[in-house]
């Protein structure tokens, strides 16, 4: 929560500056109003206790009543909570607030579409580390939400021998010898590749942008003795022709770098005193 709260905070000062003046000339301190969120097209909810602790910080005194949780679905009217107190803070927290919805629910949007058009296959939808600068365990927790599983969270995590690791490190034969025995994953561009890996004692393949074709001859020859991921040039138009040869995972990392945005609004009324 420490992280979030940061976040969060930064977020607020890089809106709000010295202050919100539009509010301040033309608000009263004293308004109390009721400000309604709501979706504004279809969608899968994420970020909603991040908007919650976005009112939170910037006001104490508001009241923050979610209507729908992560990972339940929209569609445009949707109300999924509702905020009571002090308009000015209202205000303040407003952008800071749909822009984390969105910005998750887009996420979490996108994968459950993968999600679904693999349904019955057995593989898994992976996300990749291509996330937006300091915003990588929200994004994976979109993903998560989306129905998807979370690839390494960083460099520390698990070891994934790449194209320039190999380049670098004297090829194949060489990088995977230094690993004496430890797990381990490795990306390979081809056939010859991946039989060097296996052999080489190899716990999970990456086959990097094989044509589907490919993909199914290395099925074939190895499922069952390694794990396969497939990674690169996956779609939402070509994601159940590669699930349906048997790889175990599909990484994309168009769930976190291009996801679309989930349009959500925020509507504000004054709450009228008592007589």
């Amino acid at each position: 929560m420490k992280v979030i709260d940061r976040k969060i905070r930064e977020a607020l000062r890089e809106d709000i500056g010295s202050g919100d003046i539009t509010s301040q000339k033309v608000v009263r301190p004293n308004t109390k109003a009721l400000g309604v969120i709501f979706a504004k097209e279809r969608g899968i909810l994420c970020g909603i206790d991040i908007a919650c602790r976005v009112f939170e910080i910037c006001d104490p005194n508001l009241r923050f009543d979610k209507k729908l949780y992560d990972g339940g679905e929209v569609d445009y009217g949707t109300t999924v909570a509702t905020v009571t107190g002090s308009a000015r803070s209202i205000l303040k927290a407003e952008r800071v607030a749909l822009n984390f919805i969105q910005q998750l629910s887009g996420i979490a949007t996108l994968t459950r579409r993968f999600v679904d058009l693999v349904a019955g296959t057995g593989v898994v939808i992976l996300d990749t580390r291509k996330t937006h600068p300091g915003l990588r365990e929200l994004e994976k927790y979109a993903v998560k939400v989306g129905g998807g599983e979370n690839h390494r969270m960083g460099l520390d995590r698990m070891v994934l021998i790449k194209d320039n690791h190999i380049s670098v490190g004297g090829g194949i034969d060489a990088v995977i010898r230094r690993m004496k025995g430890e797990w381990f994953e490795i990306e390979v561009k081809n056939l010859h590749e991946l039989k060097l890996a296996v052999e080489l004692g190899a716990h999970r393949v990456m086959l990097d942008n094989f044509p589907l074709g490919e993909i199914k001859k290395a099925v074939k020859l190895y499922k069952g003795r390694v794990e396969l991921e497939v990674s690169g040039g996956v779609t939402l138009e070509n994601v159940r022709s590669i699930a349906e040869t048997g790889v175990d995972y599909i990484s994309i990392g168009a769930l976190t770098h291009s996801a679309r945005a989930i349009d959500f609004s925020l509507t504000l009324k004054p709450i009228e005193r008592r007589r």
